[in-house]
């Protein structure tokens, strides 16, 4: 199961990047990738092609580059720091009969994220 999901906000804890916080745009789960918003930007040279419109596209873009999950952190919700993700099960009673989930929790503080 992932610890770190999409939307989530997170911070970089290595790489060029290192200190600069953003949420989770996609989780690569096949490759343990994520795209992180404002992070790992890199620059595509596209191809100048014509839509049906008659207008162009192409040239320079920068856009986000994936990043390996290790190299992430999930941010605090009370201290607004990096902190390690744990797990809690809690009893929900639905429809008469009750079910075990899991509520993922800060180590940092506690709190549930």
């Amino acid at each position: 199961m992932a610890k770190i999901k999409k939307g989530d906000l997170v911070v970089v804890i290595a790489g060029r990047d290192k200190g600069q916080q953003g949420r989770i745009l996609e989780v690569l789960t096949d490759r343990d990738r994520v795209i992180v918003e404002g992070v790992q930007r890199v620059q595509r040279h596209t191809k100048v092609s014509q839509n049906q419109r008659g207008g162009s596209s192409g040239g320079i873009e920068t856009i986000e580059a994936s990043i390996h999950v290790s190299n992430v952190m999930l941010v605090d919700p009370e201290t607004k720091k990096g902190t390690r993700v744990g797990y809690r099960t809690e009893e929900v009673e639905r429809d008469g009969r009750t079910r075990n989930t899991r509520v993922r929790v800060a180590k940092r503080s506690g709190k549930d994220v």
